[in-house]
């Protein structure tokens, strides 16, 4: 048995084609000739050792490594439906309008993959939808929005009307209002006299 298999592989080494190689593998022989741009469906049956996906199509084709000797798949540039970040040549798979769908994103300059939020005066459930991390209810029979943050701190408060008394805010048991001087203006308790330098 072991002659034949000796006499075998000299016969498989002339009827090879030029360029193609042959993989020993335990138990048996496996002619692997394909070159880039052949249909695969293993690594083992192209001359690179890369068989992989290189566009939307599930085909897969006999691809180069890379410089570092790597075999990667064809990844969904931005603007394309995804539903795992892997999916994406960005690594950022979020949504990107209203639709609840997620798509392939770009990075921001400072590698952050970022989802997008809602603009102001959007309806929202939770602060987190919201751009300005703020949603709000405009009056107790409204349903909440996105709202910009606003006060001497940035907070997220119920927006001031013209004559400078805010809307129905409420805090722990307490109704708050804009008390100002000046140009200068806080947020505080009603009935409380704050003083602003």
């Amino acid at each position: 048995m072991a002659l034949a298999g000796c006499l075998l592989l000299p016969l498989l080494l002339l009827w090879a084609r030029p360029g193609s190689s042959v993989t020993v593998e335990p138990d048996h022989l496996v002619l692997s000739h394909k070159g880039i741009g052949d249909t695969c469906e293993e690594n083992v049956e192209c001359q690179t050792d890369c068989c992989v996906t290189n566009s939307l199509n599930p085909q897969k084709f006999c691809t180069s490594q890379t410089i570092f000797l790597q075999c990667l798949s064809w990844r969904k540039p931005n603007g394309y439906s995804c539903t795992d970040k892997k999916e994406c040549k960005s690594n950022c798979c979020v949504t990107n309008n209203y639709n609840p769908s997620k798509f392939c994103t770009p990075r921001t300059i400072f590698s952050q993959c970022v989802q997008w939020l809602k603009p102001n005066h959007d309806h929202c459930m939770h602060h987190k939808e919201c751009r300005s991390l703020c949603c709000i209810r405009l009056t107790e029979a409204s349903s909440p929005r996105c709202v910009p943050r606003n006060g001497l701190l940035a907070h997220c408060l119920p927006p001031v009307s013209a004559s400078g008394w805010a809307g129905a805010g409420r805090g722990v048991g307490r109704t708050w209002s804009w008390a100002e001087e000046g140009s200068r203006s806080i947020w505080g308790p009603v009935g409380t006299v704050l003083r602003l330098w």
